[in-house]
């Protein structure tokens, strides 16, 4: 991925973050989904009293883009914290490593960040080793190899 591409991703996370809605937590996360296509779908944090329906930032924006019919991704950047400045690095939650992992290949890159300088990637494979994926459900008709 190149810096421009990558930054623009950072900082659109950190602008979502802005946006999320989270009075009980206090952990506000905004994310950037880049599809293979380069457009940019956003998410961030929505809280709830009842906290099950609550939905992460990541999963916002898959249900975005999936929503206006995009099911491919070349990576995602999430930015989070509890401070108007991240000051920890904000890997997605086990529901979005698996929500990612229905739509992405394991060496999705999934970056995560402070601010354009500070910043870490991983593959999918690396945060979830030995998933549970779309071709694991897939049969083969019978009586085929």
């Amino acid at each position: 991925m190149e810096q421009k591409q990558l930054r623009t991703l950072i900082e659109t996370a950190a602008a979502q973050r802005q946006l999320s809605y989270a009075p009980y937590s206090g952990y506000r996360v905004g994310a950037a989904l880049l599809a293979a296509d380069g457009r940019i779908f956003t998410g961030c944090n929505v809280e709830n009293a009842a906290y099950a329906p609550s939905i992460c930032a990541e999963r916002t924006a898959i249900a975005k883009a999936v929503s206006e019919g995009v099911h491919s991704f070349s990576a995602i950047c999430v930015v989070g914290g509890f401070t108007d400045e991240s000051d920890d690095y904000s890997t997605p939650c086990g529901f979005c490593r698996q929500t990612l992992r229905e739509f992405c290949s394991p060496g999705f890159q999934i970056i995560v960040a402070k601010n354009t300088a500070d910043y870490k990637t991983f593959t999918l494979d690396q945060l979830l080793p030995e998933s549970f994926g779309p071709e694991n459900l897939r049969m083969k008709a019978p009586g085929k190899k």
